[in-house]
């Protein structure tokens, strides 16, 4: 590159190769400001040469919207360094393999009074109950308001990272990792499907439906499922089933609902909710699937109920519950 200026238990497994990576990272050059990360953009392989701004305006191309900060200005006042937190110049040359970090400058953004409520918390796992409508990391329109963001405020840890992710409209238990050295064991544990996963749903009496209706009754939903790249959407496709998750009928609603028990065995992205969905029973308040709704009618009626599996650092059995219920689902008691 060209300048101008200058526990005691089981021992975890050996970590993947992307927590290999991490490992032999230099720390973050940009302290975490509003427990938000600083962006980090490492030129890509294929990428030709040019300099430090044109190419950060070729990546990001809102960092040239006229209510943000010019980022000459940016430049000038050293608020974009490289992976040693030396300042780049706007017209410094960046090649293959540089790094550029800089924070991302943020909307104003409503942002619940409220903490999050915690299901549990040691030394190595909190675990939260998450509300609807509330993103698991930091993304487009939620920032601060993401589930990430507002425990790192409210707890002081920086280090806390998500081990899984819900959906923004999912509402459930969401486990996060403490311990930076811990955290790759436990994401492998949600990898290897070694983790127990339960949700419930309520979804419409639409005529059509082909899933089992009588209470009791169970089913397994087996699809191959793709998501184009750009697409907001998954879909259904011919093949091999890659997306497996076991169905239950727990009732219905005074409203005729069905009120589902659903175990996905894989992590397809919107697996429940297209598997539904493609079934003509789409999950109420969907705003995805089968078609997109620009105002969805209510929060989406699907619940992370529970999480269960055994603790990779300190060998415990672990199991977490959601204290919510869906809207006229009543209390149910989990089929054992």
């Amino acid at each position: 590159m060209n300048r101008t200026a200058g526990a005691e238990g089981p021992r975890p497994e050996r970590p993947g190769r992307a927590a290999r990576r991490r490992a032999r990272r230099l720390p973050p050059p940009l302290p975490q400001r509003e427990g938000l990360d600083a962006v980090r953009w490492q030129v890509p392989r294929d990428a030709s040469d040019g300099t430090a701004a044109r190419m950060l305006l070729r990546r990001f191309p809102a960092l040239a919207d006229p209510a943000a900060t010019p980022l000459a200005d940016r430049f000038a006042a050293g608020e974009v360094v490289d992976a040693h937190g030396r300042a780049w110049a706007e017209i410094d040359v960046v090649g293959p393999g540089d790094e550029l970090w800089f924070h991302r400058e943020l909307r104003e953004e409503q942002v619940p009074a409220e903490p999050l409520p915690i299901l549990f918390r040691d030394e190595h796992l909190l675990v939260v109950d998450k509300p609807h409508d509330v993103a698991t990391m930091p993304r487009g329109a939620h920032v601060l308001a993401s589930a990430l963001v507002r425990l790192r405020r409210e707890t002081g840890i920086a280090a806390l990272v998500p081990l899984h992710r819900l959906d923004r409209r999912t509402a459930g238990v969401l486990a996060f990792g403490i311990r930076p050295e811990e955290r790759s064991a436990y994401q492998q544990l949600f990898a290897r499907r070694e983790v127990d996963k339960r949700y419930e749903a309520l979804v419409g009496p639409e005529t059509g439906c082909a899933v089992p209706r009588t209470p009791g009754e169970r089913s397994l939903l087996a699809d191959r499922t793709v998501k184009p790249r750009g697409s907001l959407r998954a879909q259904v496709v011919p093949g091999e089933p890659d997306a497996l998750t076991e169905l239950e009928v727990l009732g219905g609603t005074a409203a005729g609902a069905l009120h589902l028990a659903l175990r996905p065995r894989t992590g397809r992205t919107h697996q429940l909710r297209l598997q539904l969905s493609s079934r003509g029973a789409p999950i109420l308040g969907e705003d995805l699937y089968p078609v997109p709704r620009p105002e969805p009618e209510g929060p989406l009626q699907l619940l992370a109920r529970s999480l269960a599996f055994t603790d990779p650092v300190t060998g415990q059995g672990r199991r977490f519950r959601s204290a919510r219920s869906l809207d006229g689902a009543g209390t149910v008691r989990w089929p054992s």
